[in-house]
């Protein structure tokens, strides 16, 4: 396995796109914004099938890859086909491949890697929600979350969840962030999380995404080192497992 591939799913508006311009800001020292985003949009800013390597300094990259993808609707002609995420997991979505809200991706297509390696699989899933949708998140949602998750465990892939946006959910987190994790809101999230999804609650992760900020912040970004160091545990582990 050459670099370890990550995936972020989760529902329209999560915060998965924002959440790669963070960790790239946190290792870059100054805040970035690689990757597009759309704060106004209700539907899935993300339309294609995006990989974001992080450049090390002083050349060369960190040993991992970001993956984006269209996120889930509530409806099955809209947001990425649960199918799609899977095929993915697998290897068998080729990059740059443009998600077809209600039409997943079939054997034979274009897009279809029909044979992939190892260094086309994911190897770390990582489920994005935001904080003030954990409660209001439809059934629709969860189940193919769900679907996902299932299958990304039946093929052994280790998976965490950031709960973002945490400063828009809890006005003390707003007003400090380092209240974070005095907050009973958001640990009420964190419980709400576990029991819909079945995450383990030390793979678990509240977040800030650097959106509006000029600078980094210690304090925000504190939460994102604490997230990637569990994502690295996790690609060491993955590399034991395939020797």
């Amino acid at each position: 396995m050459q670099l370890p591939q990550i995936l972020l799913h989760g529902p329209v508006g999560a915060g998965k796109s924002s959440f790669i311009n963070s960790v790239d800001s946190v290792l870059q020292g100054r805040v970035t914004a690689r990757v597009m985003t759309d704060a106004i949009s209700g539907t899935s800013f993300t339309r294609k099938y995006a990989s974001y390597k992080i450049r090390k300094e002083p050349m060369g990259h960190y040993s991992f890859i970001f993956n984006d993808i269209m996120g889930y609707e509530q409806h099955t002609n809209r947001g990425v086909h649960v199918e799609d995420v899977k095929m993915a997991l697998r290897g068998h979505v080729k990059k740059h491949y443009e998600f077809i809200p209600g039409r997943p991706l079939k054997e034979g297509d274009l897009d279809y890697n029909s044979s992939p390696t190892l260094d086309d699989r994911v190897h770390v899933l990582v489920c994005a929600i935001p904080a003030a949708s954990v409660s209001i998140i439809s059934d629709d949602v969860v189940k193919k979350m769900r679907e996902v998750r299932l299958a990304a465990s039946d093929a052994g892939i280790p998976q965490l969840v950031i709960i973002t946006k945490v400063d828009e959910a809890c006005d003390e987190v707003r007003k400090d962030i380092k209240n974070v994790y005095k907050s009973i809101y958001l640990k009420e999230q964190v419980d709400k999380i576990h029991n819909l999804l079945g995450i383990p609650l030390n793979s678990i992760f509240l977040v800030k995404n650097y959106c509006s900020e000029i600078n980094v912040n210690d304090d925000v970004s504190a939460l994102t080192l604490c997230t990637f160091k569990l994502l690295r545990q996790m690609f060491f582990i993955v590399e034991v497992l395939r020797m």
